[in-house]
């Protein structure tokens, strides 16, 4: 999969997109230290070691730089920026029951104007699928030549994934 490069100054609003899911119950907000254990054992739960790892990384950010999704105090959703490198967007992951209701795009678009206040001009979504929703909603375009790109000869993780060591 390609990365993608985002332009920063040129985004959608995502204030509107935050209330959209507010009307629906749904918080969007940037993740607290103290809920780092939860978040990061609910994307180890749906999404594996490999994205809880990064995860893990956006908490020691400062601020923390995990946007999480709620419902009734339960987590729907996460995205995090400046884990693997700085400037990148990603890891990103919406539980199965709330796909398809727009709370990824309020995550992105969160973490994208993070990113922005933080001085970035552009981001980078690294190894990006699928491609079609970041170019959609960012206006991502695919970089050249990036593919594997800062993913490349990557640990498996798939036994640690099922709880063993190799």
């Amino acid at each position: 999969m390609p990365d993608l490069l985002v332009r920063l100054y040129d985004l959608p609003g995502a204030a509107s997109e935050r209330n959209r899911q507010a009307e629906q119950g749904i918080v969007i907000r940037r993740a607290m230290a103290y809920e780092k254990r939860a978040v990061v054992q609910w994307v180890t739960h749906r999404f594996g070691t490999g994205w809880a790892g990064e995860c893990d990384v956006a908490f020691t950010r400062v601020p923390v730089s995990c946007f999480i999704a709620t419902d009734a105090g339960n987590i729907a959703g996460f995205a995090c920026h400046d884990v693997t490198c700085l400037n990148f967007f990603g890891p990103t992951g919406v539980d199965e029951k709330y796909r398809r209701t727009g709370i990824g795009k309020a995550l992105l678009l969160s973490c994208l104007h993070a990113m922005a206040a933080k001085g970035y001009a552009y981001a980078v979504i690294g190894g990006a699928g699928p491609t079609e929703f970041f170019v959609k909603t960012a206006g991502a375009q695919t970089i050249a030549g990036s593919t594997p790109g800062i993913y490349h000869d990557r640990l498996t993780l798939q036994d640690m994934d099922k709880g063993e060591i190799p």
